[in-house]
């Protein structure tokens, strides 16, 4: 195969995975965070909670359904465009994606009917036990899924008969070496992720004066979870990367930009630069001496392999990892640094009037979306040039297509997605701009023959029109 169409081959998978990653992230934040809200109703009998869960499982819905689309058509890309990937290493990636349909597939669709319907239909306990089993399921395929992945990125309890791998411990293919560190790091990406969309939309309502309890509560309830969850994804961060320098020295060195070590000399951490792959060195770097050795050798002069260790084919793309990582990076610092204003504000009686606070949350609510897909780029383009990390290559893994129908499925992919799951996107903004409705779920849908009633799904909630907003100031 040629290495334009092994490009293509990357790029159509690549474009996929971005879009069908961003749904589960939210789907995962978001059940649980209705099951927060459900919780909190039930204890407290205050309308806010209730409020707030009819307005978010609208947007959970539509969510759901497209996260479900678009993973159809990954799976359906291992068959098409990785067929020898699919043979060589289908007895471990089969079953595990077989695990996730048997159990969490199964238990979301045995309690989602029960959670988007059965608010007047079946009493509180069910319905708030049903929650929490959708929200579990969302977590439970998240384990697979990543099981699956993190086996990829640190192969274990496996043997290769015949060119084939031949599972020998399904416990150690499950818990390998980097799955509990990804599982940790992925989990808490997607609860940031739902915190800032849910801050954003409390800051959007709240520059339009729309200052209502449920959206005061909105945004409270994001401030408090950033606050917590924003410094301990640091922490996990920090031994996923420690996890990562273990077992996958060349990536850490193409995160760092790191080429070559001095004798004696700890290695200096480069904030900034362009890692250039031919003349093996960085431009325009801007470093801090020993830094990079304190962070992830935890001494003053430690060292660790630059990437002049590794032969040219072994190198993942510095270029592209180094600044994959830093954008990752960065935007955490500032979820931390919003979480702390908001903390300072809070403090101060000030949470409910700083409008710079409010826009700073609206800016930063795409941000930890952005985080998930730049730190997804940074783990698996610097798993390359191995699709099964040190035991077979991306290039022995995909079928022989030409570039020519490569390039022409890669656009179609293109037009399709941007249109059905951008139309998926502007009714979730649609949904967000209308706000939580005081009265949603307040009477139960019976209405019979001839009597007028708000039919039961997330696609009769958003406005009919696109009238200006009433509380717009």
């Amino acid at each position: 195969m040629d290495i334009d169409a092994l490009m293509l081959a990357r790029i159509q998978f690549g474009f996929t995975i971005s879009f069908h990653i961003i749904f589960p992230a939210i789907t995962i934040g978001l059940a649980s965070y209705l099951a927060v809200l459900e919780g909190c109703w039930l204890k407290t009998g205050r309308p806010v909670y209730k409020q707030l869960y009819h307005f978010w499982i609208k947007i959970f819905a539509v969510n759901f359904g497209m996260g479900v689309v678009s993973g159809l058509v990954m799976a359906y890309q291992f068959g098409t465009n990785w067929s020898y990937f699919s043979d060589f290493a289908g007895s471990v990636t089969g079953p595990l994606l077989a695990y996730e349909v048997l159990t969490a597939f199964f238990l979301e669709a045995g309690f989602l009917g029960v959670m988007l319907f059965g608010w007047h239909r079946v009493g509180p306990g069910l319905h708030f036990f049903s929650t929490i089993m959708v929200a579990l399921g969302t977590l439970v395929s998240a384990t697979w899924i990543l099981a699956s992945n993190s086996w990829m990125q640190t192969p274990a309890g496996y043997e290769i008969i015949n060119n084939q791998v031949v599972p020998t411990d399904w416990l150690a293919v499950i818990f390998n070496p980097s799955f509990p560190y990804r599982l940790a790091h992925m989990g808490i990406a997607a609860f940031l992720a739902t915190a800032l969309m849910v801050g954003a939309s409390a800051g959007w309502h709240l520059l339009r004066r729309n200052d209502t309890p449920a959206i005061r509560k909105m945004l409270s309830m994001a401030m408090w979870m950033l606050l917590i969850v924003a410094p301990i994804q640091a922490v996990v961060g920090d031994f996923h990367g420690l996890n990562t320098l273990k077992h996958q020295p060349a990536k850490i060195a193409a995160i760092e930009g790191h080429w070559e070590n001095k004798p004696g000399q700890g290695v200096p951490l480069t904030l900034f630069g362009w890692p250039d792959m031919e003349a093996e060195k960085n431009h325009f770097a801007l470093e801090i001496p020993r830094l990079g050795s304190l962070i992830l050798t935890h001494s003053w002069d430690g060292q660790f392999a630059g990437l002049k260790e590794f032969a040219k084919e072994d190198r993942p793309n510095a270029t592209v990892v180094f600044w994959s990582f830093r954008v990752m990076v960065g935007l955490g610092l500032l979820m931390i640094g919003l979480a702390l204003w908001a903390a300072w504000a809070r403090w101060k009686g000030r949470l409910y009037d700083s409008r710079p606070l409010w826009r700073c949350a609206l800016y930063m609510g795409p941000s930890g979306l952005v985080a998930i897909l730049a730190g997804w780029y940074t783990t698996e383009i610097g798993r390359q040039p191995w699709v099964v990390y040190g035991v077979m290559r991306t290039a022995d893994a995909v079928s022989p297509h030409g570039a020519i129908e490569l390039g022409v499925t890669l656009a179609l992919f293109v037009v399709i997605y941007f249109l059905v799951f951008g139309a998926g996107t502007v009714y979730i903004l649609r949904l967000i701009r209308k706000g939580p409705d005081e009265h949603d779920g307040e009477q139960p849908d019976t209405g019979g023959p001839g009597e007028s009633r708000t039919p039961a799904r997330p696609l009769s909630a958003a406005p009919d029109s696109d009238a200006p907003d009433t509380h717009a100031g």
